[in-house]
């Protein structure tokens, strides 16, 4: 049995964004309320600290839009490793849904992602194989640099779809999901979770 501890995996979402409730904005590039960016990255700092002083070692990442690099950048000027992006951090992309209202979408093409909920391309984008294959590809290569740099933390900026794809990956649940099995709960806007990794 091994000694080595598990690693924890910080997992945080950006703050709220400034569009509309009910707009379709997975990989859009929207951005983030700065005044909640910036309560967000105090009240990670405070957490993060709180944990142990000084921080064990750690490593972050960012997703490439620009609600979550505010976020990694802000909490960085309070002391949180200086996070790197990485495109496989992205929230999923709906394709052709992206800017536009949920409840304009038609509901046949609701329907036919629901019935093939992992496979099935919505708005002709990203489908939920895609996500949790590039989500577990994150989570092995974060794993093996801070086993490298003898990092006991690692911190994503993220998103709410990407922190479920988390859930499902370290939950082993069978595949093909069905859209029943997709997490229901993410963190809040602004928030974190943290979970160990073996």
């Amino acid at each position: 049995m091994s000694s080595t501890p598990p690693l924890e995996l910080w997992l945080v979402r950006h703050a709220r964004v400034t569009v509309p409730a009910g707009i379709c904005y997975g990989r859009l590039d929207v951005p983030a309320d700065t005044t909640l960016t910036q309560r967000a990255a105090q009240a990670l700092s405070r957490a993060w600290s709180a944990e142990q002083t000084p921080p064990p070692p750690a490593l972050a990442w960012h997703s490439p839009s620009s609600r979550t690099a505010s976020l990694a950048q802000a909490a960085a000027r309070l002391g949180l490793p200086a996070a790197h992006p990485d495109t496989r951090l992205s929230e999923m992309d709906f394709g052709q849904w992206e800017g536009r209202r949920w409840d304009d979408i038609p509901r046949a093409e609701l329907d036919a992602w629901n019935a093939n909920f992992h496979l099935h391309r919505p708005g002709g984008g990203e489908n939920v194989a895609e996500l949790l294959e590039r989500v577990r590809s994150a989570l092995l290569a974060c794993q093996q640099q801070a086993r490298a740099a003898g990092a006991r933390r690692v911190v994503w900026f993220t998103h709410a779809g990407v922190i479920r794809a988390v859930e499902v990956s370290l939950s082993g649940r069978a595949l093909p999901l069905q859209a029943r099995d997709w997490p229901t709960t993410a963190c809040e806007f602004g928030t974190w979770q943290v979970r160990l990794v073996e």
